[in-house]
């Protein structure tokens, strides 16, 4: 296990699905460098991301994607009829990591550092964060925070209900602050000067969901809102030198159907961290 070489500097992992792949090259790259960083915050695929990092199991996320992208097993809309999610969750969650493709748990469970993922409670509609390090072998955890609605059921944690955490918070940033960090590593899924805007699929999904789980539509209603506020502040905090930014120079889909696609955005992750090491180790050591 490699040791936690970094200190006083938080790790914050946008989701996005399959624009991860990004985000999973960068910490390869990391793995590479042995830079293993002593707090981490994911959201949504994030986490995922974050899991084969802290399990320094390299090209792990790339390659379950890659390899089960076309499987029906692991995605494919004959999974609603058993459940009701587009993904297989009990094959993408169970069987791949437990039978198919080894996930550590071992290592994965010996991280000495702190790893949360976010959670958006359905019946509050506020972010929750979980101790990564406590997650169940069938990952309900991961589950949870990737749990897009419609997409997804809701899924159950000590029997609240909760859907993915980036509906309450996708760049959890104000939670790294909260709990005492002054500098951060974030790696976002989207290019420079991108701003988000709500469409059709979101404001059908709210309108699905406004009876059963009205505050968790208000979130929703300001996802927008806080999405574009948090990536101002990101951009002033990064004029001020708080914080180092990875981001792709532009996103592929978040349901990506073309593995070679996904392939390029992976090794250009790999390679983007490479091509800033230096400066990000000054930045860690500064």
């Amino acid at each position: 296990m490699q040791l936690l070489n970094v200190k006083d500097t938080s790790l914050i992992l946008e989701g996005g699905s399959f624009r991860t792949v990004y985000t999973a090259g960068i910490l390869d790259a990391f793995l590479d460098h042995e830079i293993m960083m002593p707090y981490i915050l994911g959201v949504s695929a994030g986490a995922i991301s974050a899991c084969s990092y802290i399990s320094e199991q390299k090209e792990r996320t790339f390659r379950v994607i890659a390899d089960y992208r076309h499987d029906k097993r692991y995605m494919g809309f004959r999974n609603f009829i058993k459940e009701r999610s587009l993904f297989g969750l009990n094959f993408a969650y169970d069987v791949i990591p437990n039978q198919l493709n080894l996930f550590d748990w071992e290592k994965f469970k010996s991280y000495e550092g702190s790893v949360q993922f976010g959670v958006t409670n359905a019946k509050t509609g506020q972010v929750e964060y979980k101790n990564a390090l406590e997650m169940d072998r069938s990952c309900t955890l991961l589950r949870a925070t990737c749990a897009i609605p419609v997409m997804f059921p809701e899924i159950k944690l000590e029997e609240e209900a909760y859907f993915d955490g980036g509906l309450a918070e996708p760049i959890p940033i104000n939670k790294a602050e909260s709990d005492g960090f002054e500098k951060h590593v974030l790696i976002l899924t989207r290019p420079k000067g991108y701003r988000k805007h709500t469409d059709r699929q979101s404001k059908f999904t709210m309108k699905l969901l406004s009876t059963r789980y009205p505050k968790l539509v208000e979130t929703m209603k300001r996802r927008v809102i806080r999405y574009n506020e948090t990536i101002r502040y990101i951009e002033k905090l990064e004029e001020q030198g708080k914080v180092f930014v990875f981001r792709p120079e532009q996103a592929i889909q978040s349901l990506e159907k073309d593995v070679n696609v996904m392939r390029k955005n992976y090794e250009f992750g790999y390679k983007h961290a490479i091509e800033k090491m230096d400066e990000l180790k000054q930045f860690l050591n500064n």
